[in-house]
């Protein structure tokens, strides 16, 4: 998911608009988004929402941001809000494996009692927000967790602010986006930029994208519509990288006939971890629409 759009869960007038975005994953927000008064409401709403055919039917990725697991609202949300539609639930500020291990249960018992996931191949999964000084610490043990960690999303304001970290510091930003991606990357999921509070500042939205991408980040969240298209192109392979990783594949193809471990396509050196990566871009490249199935 290159783009992954925020939606406040106490704006229902903005569902289905989200829905027809060219984002490719909506998270809608029943934490910060929603004032305390409202939450209960705002959770009602989306519940019923997410068992519409038009979710359910949809190829978007749909993520709920329950409240944290100290507050008087993370279970509640979790029981409705696994619903038929839902393909993650985004943790906020998980504080150790063991809540990461509490927050599975209490959606395996939400699957059970509304009856999703009942083939046993369509569970529920997590996203675990990366947005306070112990969650970056740990954060390889928090994504190792569960199989059900789909990935690691990084949350720069609530790691920054508190430490009065310039959000300008791009010497704090790539060192905070190399510890995630390089935990995710161990634990095998992928990892999620940061959202960029500056909606009228593209050309840094689309700078950080363009460096969270090159670090191998999956995609970016989005706080305005107007960032999906800069996220989708920052995370779209070039033309370019695209045909060199086929030329890539097609000459390991060749290579593993004639029993050669090295090679060269394009002037460089291919050995294993090239054709890896290469083959990743491919798959990639395909989910996207760019080639053939």
């Amino acid at each position: 998911m290159r783009s992954k759009l925020f939606v406040p869960g106490s704006r229902p007038e903005l569902f289905d608009k989200a829905l027809s975005s060219e984002a490719d994953a909506l998270s809608f927000d029943l934490e910060d988004a929603v004032a305390a008064p409202k939450k209960v409401q705002a959770r009602a709403t989306l519940a019923t929402w997410l068992q519409s055919l038009a979710v359910i039917n949809s190829v978007k990725t749909i993520i709920v941001r329950v409240n944290a697991m100290d507050t008087p609202w993370f279970t509640d949300d979790i029981d409705q809000v696994v619903q038929p539609g839902l393909c993650m639930i985004n943790l906020p500020k998980p504080d150790s494996v063991d809540d990461v291990l509490e927050t599975v249960r209490e959606i395996e018992i939400a699957e059970r009692r509304n009856g999703v996931n009942t083939d046993g191949q369509h569970p529920v999964r997590l996203l675990l927000n990366i947005e306070t000084p112990k969650s970056l610490r740990i954060a390889h043990a928090l994504a190792a967790a569960h199989p059900r960690v789909a990935g690691l999303q990084l949350g720069l304001a609530d790691l920054f602010e508190p430490l009065s970290i310039s959000r300008q510091q791009s010497f704090a930003i790539k060192n905070a986006m190399f510890q995630v991606r390089m935990a995710a990357g161990e634990a095998g999921v992928a990892a999620f930029d940061s959202a960029f509070a500056d909606i009228g500042n593209t050309e840094g939205f689309l700078a950080e994208a363009t460096l969270a991408a090159t670090l191998g980040f999956a995609g970016k969240s989005c706080i305005h519509p107007s960032q999906v298209a800069l996220a989708n192109q920052a995370f779209r392979p070039t033309d370019q990288a695209i045909s060199h990783a086929l030329r890539v594949v097609e000459a390991a193809r060749e290579a593993d006939e004639k029993g050669v471990g090295a090679y060269v396509v394009d002037g460089k050196m291919i050995d294993p971890p090239f054709v890896r990566s290469a083959q990743a871009l491919v798959a990639n490249a395909r989910r996207l629409g760019l080639l053939p199935a």
